[in-house]
């Protein structure tokens, strides 16, 4: 099979398209995305198919959020005819049914999408895959002690009876370039009749990742570990407040000062502008506020508070951790009430989830904030989208790796 004239890719379960850009900036080109909410489809299309023209969009599939079996079901075919034209198959599918952060439920119905995940490979047969999902996914679940099992170990497994050579290993986003501690399940692997596939090729992956990291970074001019107040101490509300211009009755921060190297990395593109986009504050009252600056006059470690304090001061959330300024922060998820801010009494702008996932200033998030109740297990507001998506500056480093991987 002959080498691609450029380096190709299909993004599967791509939310926001947060490994899309990481891609597109380390020189891939996107074929198409495949996206079920529309919510979060909007965003990928206004930032990389109307603004950065990333994808090559085949005229066989509608421009608009897919469901993966539904493309499965309807264009075999047109998926088929693919094989040889594709470099890489990513992404990961959604991760709520193994993670460890939530109820880990092993009947989960999106666990299924691992299935609709191999049988996608399957029709394509890509050179390379790349594949992402939670840490819990290396866990195992127990319906009881004769019956145990880890979904690496399966997918694992399924991938290599499909034709390919792979690796899987923990990563810790937070030791490239990323203000947050966030560890991840990321499995790669290599179609079998490759000329130098082996297991050792795809491990290989991992190996340079972490060696590249510092001429990268040095590049980019940015810190291995930044910290949470590296991120946000920019976006503080004492700069003042505007009307948000997309969340009416709402108020925005205005840039302050540049203070860092991560913030002059992520406002590149930003520099004349007098606010970024998605950084209106949530409506807190006198009580809740109250009670966020008692946590942070009290509690100085970057852990939940536990369930004694929340009891003391009426809490009912799962999580909820004071961010501390020289430290990262937690892992980013879709809940905004997870974290307290650093230095002011309120919880994070979807703006400022986006800082600690490596998001830069220009990428625009689109459709409502937030939702609640029974609607979060069908909308994909701003804050989910950032919760689940790839940090692009690392998506980036491996996309430069996964080039090489492939090509020698």
């Amino acid at each position: 099979m002959g080498r691609h004239q450029k380096k190709t890719y299909i993004d599967l379960f791509a939310g926001c398209g947060g490994l899309s850009l990481g891609l597109h900036n380390a020189g891939w080109k996107g074929l198409f995305a495949i996206e079920r909410s529309p919510q979060a489809f909007k965003t990928l299309e206004f930032n990389l198919i109307d603004g950065a023209r990333h994808f090559k969009w085949p005229k066989w599939l509608p421009q608009q959020a897919h469901d993966i079996n539904v493309v499965i079901d309807q264009y075999a075919t047109e998926l088929k005819k693919l094989r040889g034209k594709v470099t890489l198959v990513a992404g990961g599918p959604p991760c709520q049914g193994f993670s460890i952060a939530g109820r880990r439920n092993e009947n989960d119905e999106r666990n299924k999408l691992i299935d609709s995940y191999v049988k996608f490979v399957s029709l394509v047969k890509p050179d390379i895959i790349f594949f992402e999902n939670v840490k819990g996914f290396t866990m195992e679940f127990r319906n009881n002690a004769a019956n145990c099992k880890k979904y690496s170990q399966i997918v694992t497994s399924r991938l290599s009876e499909e034709g390919y050579n792979v690796y899987g290993q923990l990563v810790n986003f937070g030791d490239y370039g990323i203000p947050q501690k966030r560890t991840r399940f990321i499995l790669v692997g290599i179609r079998n009749d490759i000329k130098g596939s082996s297991e050792e090729r795809a491990k290989s992956f991992f190996r340079e990742l972490e060696e590249n990291k510092f001429k990268f970074l040095k590049q980019k001019k940015l810190e291995v570990n930044p910290t949470v107040e590296d991120a946000l101490s920019d976006l503080i509300s004492d700069s003042g407040v505007i009307d948000t211009p997309d969340r009416k009755g709402f108020k925005s921060g205005v840039y302050k000062v540049v203070a860092s190297k991560y913030q002059h990395f992520v406002r590149e593109k930003t520099k004349k502008q007098l606010f970024p986009n998605s950084h209106s504050f949530a409506k807190q009252t006198d009580k809740v506020i109250a009670r966020l600056q008692y946590i942070q006059s009290t509690t100085h470690e970057c852990k939940d508070i536990g369930k004694d304090l929340k009891t003391k001061l009426g809490i009912t959330t799962q999580v909820l951790v004071p961010l501390q300024p020289h430290e990262q922060s937690p892992t980013v998820t879709s809940h905004p009430d997870d974290m307290i801010h650093y230095c002011e009494p309120r919880i994070l702008t979807v703006r400022e989830c986006a800082r600690l996932q490596g998001f830069p200033d220009y990428f625009e998030f689109k459709d409502k904030y937030t939702t609640g109740g029974k609607l979060r297990k069908l909308e994909v507001p701003r804050y989910t989208q950032v919760g689940n998506a790839i940090p692009p500056l690392f998506g980036e480093q491996a996309g430069l790796i996964l080039n090489r991987l492939r090509y020698g």
